[in-house]
């Protein structure tokens, strides 16, 4: 067991310090004052983006004499002994991402396991963050929620994970970029149903700042054409009981039941996944399975 003790330390230092802070995800007054304090005090700045967080401390009238290093996911291992070593000489180290709370989908998870291993403890000032922030922008269950980053790109490992969460009862939250944005709701009304509910936040807190709020299916309309800005979706938890007391078998036939009433393998396959709040993909795989079976012993 590590314990942390350490609390803030508003003057005076003695030893280094750590310290991960979140910054505004597009409107500037969203900085605290303990972020102004931590950059105007810092001895070295590992910043996502050296350019974005010059342009930030310029927009925040903050002026800075620390060290700024890069630091992103493609050097953040070779960056990590480097500030625990600064850190170590007794300097004030500042890690910060481009927009929101570092180590979420941002670089930052490498530096702290290895300061907790190394001995070191460190800071963290709270801030925006984007997952919150949509979440409570769309409208849906926030008393349990989960946030499950950013989707494969590839449609077939896509759609393999959403299934993995088809009886998923809490809230879901996703970063996309929105040049993917299509796909993914269509994937997502497939394996989740057309009507499951869901919320797309657009540019949160910038100048054109959009929530759109709605059926899976109808997200879906809204999203042809062309997607701009960053992209945080908030999808709804399956709100059905009787999805985890239905086996795949009594599924299957209650398909079978419709198929036999005159409603199509497909029409039927998809009515009862929607139904059950089962991933359509699923149960029409296993009709078919049990159709190729049924085949096989005559």
């Amino acid at each position: 067991m590590h314990y942390c003790g350490m609390g803030p330390k508003e003057s005076g230092r003695i030893g280094g310090q750590l310290i991960f802070a979140a910054t505004p995800m597009g409107n500037v007054k969203d900085a605290s004052a303990r972020l102004v304090a931590a950059i105007q005090q810092a001895d070295v700045i590992a910043a996502e983006d050296t350019r974005k967080f010059m342009n930030l401390s310029s927009r925040l009238g903050v002026r800075f004499n620390a060290q700024l290093v890069s630091h992103f996911e493609a050097n953040e291992a070779g960056r990590v002994g480097q500030l625990l070593d600064s850190v170590a000489a007794g300097n004030l180290v500042l890690v910060v991402s481009d927009a929101g709370m570092p180590q979420v989908s941002d670089p930052g998870y490498r530096l702290a396991v290895a300061a907790i291993e190394s001995g070191i403890d460190y800071q963290v000032l709270p801030g925006p963050s984007a997952v919150l922030t949509a979440l409570l922008l769309s409208g849906l269950p926030a008393d349990r929620f989960c946030f499950e980053g950013f989707l494969p790109r590839k449609s077939g490992d896509r759609v393999r994970a959403l299934t993995q969460l088809v009886h998923e009862r809490r809230t879901m939250i996703f970063f996309e970029a929105p040049h993917r944005l299509a796909k993914t709701l269509n994937d997502m009304a497939e394996v989740f149903g057309p009507d499951r509910n869901a919320a797309v936040a657009r540019e949160m807190t910038k100048t054109y700042e959009e929530v759109i709020r709605g059926s899976l299916q109808e997200l879906n309309d809204w999203a042809v054409g062309e997607i701009k800005g960053e992209i945080t979706l908030v999808l709804a938890g399956s709100d059905s009981t009787a999805a985890s007391e239905m086996s795949l078998a009594e599924l299957v036939a209650l398909v079978q039941e419709q198929v036999a009433a005159g409603a199509s393998m497909k029409d039927a396959a998809a009515a009862v996944s929607r139904e059950f709040g089962r991933s359509k993909r699923e149960v029409y795989e296993a009709v078919i399975a049990a159709k190729s079976a049924a085949s096989a012993e005559d």
